[in-house]
């Protein structure tokens, strides 16, 4: 049972093809830079064999229709018929109030993926024509949407409810919505299989720390609250993107600088963050090195980052009541033992105690915390292309496929 998944962005569109049944990954690649000049594409499939070389491609249209001459390539086949893909699973990132769980793709989808437009104009556009892209390229094989915020749909209104005009949340929407929430889903249910805590009580909150970064806290596998909001702004400061501050300071700026809504949005998304405070870069890899070396603004972004981490991870243990497991995920939370220690360290008072060897360990699934430790530390390396894949198969209710990650 093959799920073609597909992450269609404005100029880029990944994709892997997965077995669903014994979960390996076939192939995968991405398309990039499409519709812009030196287009390029890559392509490896697990017998090895990879490309790596400039395609014209003008359209999302090209990009698929070369995934799927490569897939189907006679010289270096990875299938012998489109028959074979069984569904293709595509990543949306705002469902918006309308989607709480994965759907099968139709018109009606289609048009509350188009409501969304205003919240996420630049993600849900994108994620939208990679869809109509594939129906066009791959009739008659069913499209599955799987949303980025559907996971947080189980919040109570105190969670996701703005203390604004609430007109604004009646006619426009406007609440906390939340996002990455197929990496909180996947790495809460393998976390739940390491534990030997009863599922239906079970407290854990998720760290998916990356260039953009988000936290969940999760009771009994649901999701009652997250840190980023309406978009992907709100919460801890990350790579570039200012996380929250006093709404009044984007005014200010619009006002100084004589700047547009549109500059400003701009500014908060794409100036600000890590790379505005170290002056360095966005990638922590960067930051982490300059600050080794004594830059003071490398080191206060770092810090800032981690204390920032700190309050959100105190906030959600006061919101459940305490809790059993912390686990971090992506690329900060998977790779960064610098990080990871700063944040456990603020949480010692609970009694939390790690591993410190263990800790050194960069991208693969281990258990942080001591035997001692009143709360266990997980790191789980995300898995958003798998997860993605799967639930496109409960979704149509081929195979036994199930998510048992």
């Amino acid at each position: 049972m093959l799920i073609l998944v597909i992450n269609s962005g404005s100029s880029s569109l990944k994709y892997q093809l997965i077995n669903c049944v014994d979960r390996t990954v076939l192939a995968k690649g991405n398309c990039e830079r499409i519709g812009i000049e030196d287009p390029l594409f890559k392509h490896e499939d697990n017998n090895g064999y990879s490309i790596k070389e400039p395609r014209d491609m003008k359209t999302h249209g090209d990009a698929v229709s070369i995934i799927l001459e490569t897939l189907l390539d006679p010289e270096h086949p990875t299938i012998g018929s489109l028959d074979e893909i069984s569904a293709v699973g595509h990543r949306v990132v705002h469902g918006g109030p309308y989607f709480s769980e994965p759907v099968v793709v139709n018109e009606e989808t289609k048009e509350a993926i188009r409501k969304c437009f205003d919240w996420c104009p630049l993600h849900n556009r994108a994620n939208l024509l990679g869809i109509e892209v594939c129906e066009e390229l791959m009739p008659g094989i069913p499209q599955v949407a799987v949303f980025d915020t559907a996971f947080h749909q189980s919040m109570p209104p105190e969670a996701y409810m703005y203390g604004i005009p609430y007109e604004y949340y009646e006619k426009h929407g406007v609440r906390r919505y939340g996002f990455h929430g197929t990496s909180h889903d996947y790495v809460a249910r393998r976390a739940a299989q390491m534990t030997k805590h009863d599922p239906k009580t079970y407290r854990l909150i998720t760290c998916h720390l990356g260039n953009g970064a988000s936290f969940a806290a999760i009771k009994g596998g649901k999701c009652i609250d997250t840190s980023m909001g309406l978009t992907p702004l709100e919460g801890i400061m990350m790579g570039t993107r200012c996380g929250s501050i006093d709404p009044a300071i984007a005014l200010f700026m619009a006002r100084i600088g004589n700047y547009t809504p549109d500059e400003v949005d701009d500014i908060l998304n794409k100036e600000s963050g890590v790379l505005a405070i170290s002056g360095v870069s966005s990638d922590f890899r960067d930051v982490q090195d300059a600050a080794a070396q004594g830059n003071e603004r490398a080191q206060l972004a770092i810090d800032m980052f981690c204390y920032q981490a700190a309050k959100i991870l105190g906030s959600y243990i006061a919101a459940m009541g305490g809790i059993e497991t912390i686990v971090f995920t992506a690329g900060i939370g998977e790779n960064d033992d610098i990080v990871r220690k700063y944040i456990c360290d603020k949480i010692s008072y609970r009694g939390l105690e790690i591993d410190e060897e263990k800790n050194k360990s960069r991208g693969k699934e281990v258990v942080l915390s001591t035997e001692n430790s009143t709360i266990e530390v997980f790191v789980i390396p995300t898995n958003e292309e798998m997860a993605i894949a799967v639930q496109t198969a409960e979704v149509l209710h081929i195979g036994s496929c199930a998510c048992d990650y």
